[in-house]
C-alpha cells in the first residue's frame, strides 16, 4: 500500500485512462476523489473503487473553468483534510488541420488541454506548499512529435499544440515549486486503447496502421499508463522531478 493514507485527485476519471488512474491510486491505498465534466461517469468511477473496498468520492469539474478546479481542489480539503497528489489528466481533441480549424474549436482544446492543466498546477501547488505534494500532468508523444501520415484522423493542430504546452508547464512549475517540496511531472501516452480511438478501429487500414507504429505493433492499455503513474506519486520516486515520461511502447524513438 504504497500510497496509504495519501489524498489524490484525479481529474478526466470518468473513463479510460483517468478511471484506470483512479483505479490504481485507490489500489496503492489512497484516498480518491475522481473528478470528471460529466458527473455520472465520475461517479461510476467512485463506485467502481468502492466496491473494490477503496476509498473514494467523486465530483463535477470543467477543468476549463478557473473557478471550478478551484472548487474541486477545495472539495478535497473538505472531505479529506489535505491534498497529497493531483493527476491533471482530462484531455480532448478535435479534428482539424490547420488550415481548417475553427477558431472556437482551437480555444476548447486548449482551454482544457493547456489551461485545465495550468489551473490544477497553480490551484494544488497553493494547496501543497506547506506540506509538499506530487502534481502529475497528462500530456501525449503528440507534444513530441507530429505524425506524417495525411489522414483526418492525424490532423489534430489544436491538440499537439496543447500538449506540447504541458511539456514545458511542467518543467517550469517542477523548478518554481521544487523549494515547497513538490514535484510536478507528466506521462506521456502513445497509443492507448480509450473512447477518442475508438472511431479509428472503423477502419482496419488505418488501425493496422496505427498499431504498426509501436515497436510491438499494438496499442497500450489505459492500466499501463496508470500503473507509471502511481509509481511516480510514491516516495519511491521521490527523487524524480521535472521530466516527461513516456508511455508508448517506444513509438517516439524510431521513424516507422
Amino acid at each position: 500500500m504504497k500510497l496509504s493514507g495519501k489524498v489524490a485527485i484525479v481529474t478526466g476519471a470518468g473513463g479510460g485512462i483517468g478511471r484506470a488512474i483512479a483505479k490504481e491510486l485507490a489500489g496503492k491505498g489512497a484516498r480518491v476523489l475522481a473528478a470528471d465534466v460529466d458527473p455520472e461517469t465520475a461517479k461510476r468511477t467512485a463506485k467502481v473503487i468502492k466496491d473494490s473496498r477503496g476509498q473514494a468520492c467523486w465530483a463535477q469539474v470543467d477543468v476549463a473553468s478557473y473557478e471550478s478546479v478551484e472548487a474541486l481542489v477545495s472539495s478535497a480539503a473538505e472531505l479529506y483534510g489535505e491534498l497529497n497528489i493531483m493527476v491533471n489528466n482530462a484531455g480532448i481533441s478535435r479534428r482539424f488541420s490547420v488550415l481548417d480549424l475553427p477558431v472556437e474549436e482551437y480555444h476548447r482544446v486548449v482551454g482544457v488541454n493547456q489551461h485545465g492543466v495550468f489551473y490544477g498546477i497553480k490551484v494544488a501547488g497553493n494547496a501543497m506548499k506547506d506540506k509538499g505534494g506530487v502534481i502529475i500532468n497528462t500530456g501525449s508523444i503528440y507534444g513530441h512529435i507530429v505524425d506524417r501520415r495525411r489522414h483526418p484522423h492525424h490532423a489534430r493542430f489544436a491538440y499537439h499544440a496543447s500538449k506540447g504546452a504541458v511539456v514545458m508547464m511542467t518543467k517550469a512549475a517542477a523548478m518554481e515549486l521544487a523549494p515547497y517540496g513538490i514535484r510536478v511531472l507528466t506521462v506521456a501516452p502513445g497509443l492507448i486503447e480509450t473512447d477518442l480511438v475508438d472511431s479509428w478501429k472503423e477502419d482496419p487500414d488505418l488501425w493496422r496502421s496505427v498499431q504498426a507504429a509501436q515497436m510491438r505493433e499494438r496499442a497500450g492499455k489505459p492500466e499501463d499508463v496508470a500503473k507509471l503513474v502511481a509509481f511516480l506519486a510514491s516516495d519511491d520516486a521521490a527523487f524524480i522531478n521535472g521530466h516527461d515520461f513516456f508511455v508508448d511502447d517506444g513509438a517516439a524513438s524510431f521513424k516507422g
